[in-house]
């Protein structure tokens, strides 16, 4: 199907279903953004956008779950109202609740699971039958975490909380300019250098939370009234002081946070402020990967500032900055969502995921209302089906006085409804101790999440009992493959 759009609707039928929808799209002269809407009976629903050019295709990609079914018209819009719009290939995919949840069961499988074959055999080879056999899984190797403050260092049931749940984590405020350098010239990290401690101590990764936030709101005061040439001098020593002092300490770097609704240091030091500042990073500590990170990318399909298509413009710019071609970039998503639109997520991570750049999910919460909880979970089961993406931070460090947006306790650390969404997602994607026997050729066959594990082989032999222990790992292989042991039990 290919049609040219001038306010010529393609007129439809939809169901209560979950839609994605993809379409190449082609303007007339320049390059223009061109957002689908579909008009319902509901209202206009704004399903994915991509930036269009002219003498060549782009794919527009994205979804929606329709609140009500009836006939819809399809619109491909933009705001340039002086181009044509051609549109191609039209797809409209319609799922079933069941299916979406099939489709994220299957990914999972693939993606984060491994078969797993273990024999038993004595210590002349021969295999043992009908042994006992126990796994325990030790860590989950997805890394899904939450943020804390320092409110973490002074509070025991705090930190009890924590520490029994994750091993990534990011400090809420702690790393950033204004907590630091309060004062020009008098850095004070030693919040920062406690809570990282304290992660180290529970065996925790971190990850580096901002260098710079291009919101104009939250600078340090005295940082509004430097000259550009002042501003430039103290940005570069804002990069040598954190990213020395925190080298190869934590997982991930957010250089630069939302430059896509932002723009205080590009203003003042021009466009290629953050190549510059990615490359200075870079050049200090080239082992980490270093992170944009913004918001409403995945969260609100209305938003152009951070569309998909955005989001990748200002990462090709950044990595086309004189040497900055090899720095090793990441995709950061803020994910602060009010009412989400699962089958939109799923397209624009699509998106994101085609360039094969690392995709986390940096702060996800949950505006507060009735289906808080719903949400979160419809979220993260999302997120974490999603191939491309490869940890997810949950944005709920604690205070007595309440969360950012959204709690996982109460002030006493009993959980909230939320919390126990993700108590529920961890035992879920976390293996349970297994319990076996094995077969007659001394095999025990299962599927595990890719992760550490400890297995135990005992048997009897006459009145005594043998076992033995043994760590191993569950890693990511091609999905036929299947990881073989062999563990020798001494009689």
């Amino acid at each position: 199907m290919t049609f040219r759009e001038k306010n010529n609707p393609l007129l439809l039928q939809l169901l209560l279903c979950t839609l994605l929808c993809a379409a190449w799209i082609q303007v007339s002269e320049g390059a223009a953004p061109v957002t689908a809407v579909f008009k319902t009976i509901t209202g206009f629903k704004h399903a994915g956008a991509a930036v269009a050019e002219s003498k060549c295709w782009s794919m527009l990609k994205g979804g929606l779950s329709p609140d009500a079914s009836g006939f819809a018209e399809l619109y491909f819009e933009s705001k340039n109202t002086s181009v044509d719009i051609w549109v191609d290939s039209i797809s409209l995919q319609p799922f079933t609740q069941e299916e979406w949840r099939s489709q994220q069961h299957q990914s999972i499988e693939k993606n984060h699971k491994t078969n797993v074959r273990i024999q038993a055999v004595d210590k002349q080879g021969k295999p043992l039958q009908n042994a006992n056999i126990s796994i325990e899984q030790k860590q989950l190797r997805f890394p899904f975490g939450c943020a804390i403050n320092k409110n973490i260092l002074t509070n025991t049931a705090y930190q009890n909380w924590f520490t029994s749940r994750f091993k990534v984590t990011t400090f809420e405020d702690e790393m950033k300019w204004y907590s630091t350098e309060a004062s020009p010239g008098r850095e004070d990290y030693s919040t920062s250098d406690a809570m990282l401690q304290f992660a180290k101590n529970h065996n925790i990764a971190v990850r580096g939370h901002n260098i710079f936030w291009e919101d104009p709101r939250y600078q340090p005061g005295w940082v509004n009234s430097l000259s550009p040439s002042d501003l430039s001098k103290a940005a570069d020593k804002r990069i040598n002081s954190i990213t020395s002092r925190y080298k190869g300490q934590v997982i991930a770097w957010d250089v630069v946070n939302e430059n896509l609704h932002f723009s205080f240091f590009e203003s003042k030091l021009g466009q290629d402020a953050s190549g510059v500042f990615f490359n200075r990073v870079h050049s200090l500590d080239g082992a980490t990967t270093l992170f944009m990170n913004d918001y409403n990318t995945i969260e609100d399909s209305r938003d152009g500032k951070a569309t998909p298509a955005t989001y990748l413009q200002k990462l090709r710019q950044i990595s086309q900055f004189p040497g900055n071609q090899n720095l090793r970039i990441g995709i950061g998503l803020e994910s602060h969502f009010s009412t989400p639109n699962i089958p939109y997520m799923r397209a624009s991570i699509d998106t994101l995921g085609a360039t094969g750049l690392p995709i986390w999910l940096t702060e996800v919460d949950v505006q507060s209302s009735p289906n808080q909880a719903q949400y979160l979970e419809q979220i993260l089961r999302e997120a974490h089906a999603h191939p491309k993406v490869q940890g997810i931070v949950v944005w709920a460090a604690w205070k007595p006085s309440g969360c950012y947006r959204m709690c996982l306790t109460d002030n006493n650390f009993k959980n909230l409804a939320t919390g126990d969404v993700v108590d529920k997602l961890l035992h879920e994607w976390g293996s349970k101790r297994l319990e076996g026997k094995t077969d007659a050729d001394g095999f025990f066959d299962t599927t595990l999440f890719h992760g550490d594990y400890e297995v135990k082989i005992t048997r009897q032999a006459a009145n005594t009992i043998f076992s033995m222990a043994q760590s191993f790992k569950v890693l990511p292989t091609n999905a036929s493959q299947t990881i073989s042991m062999l563990i020798k039990v001494s009689a």
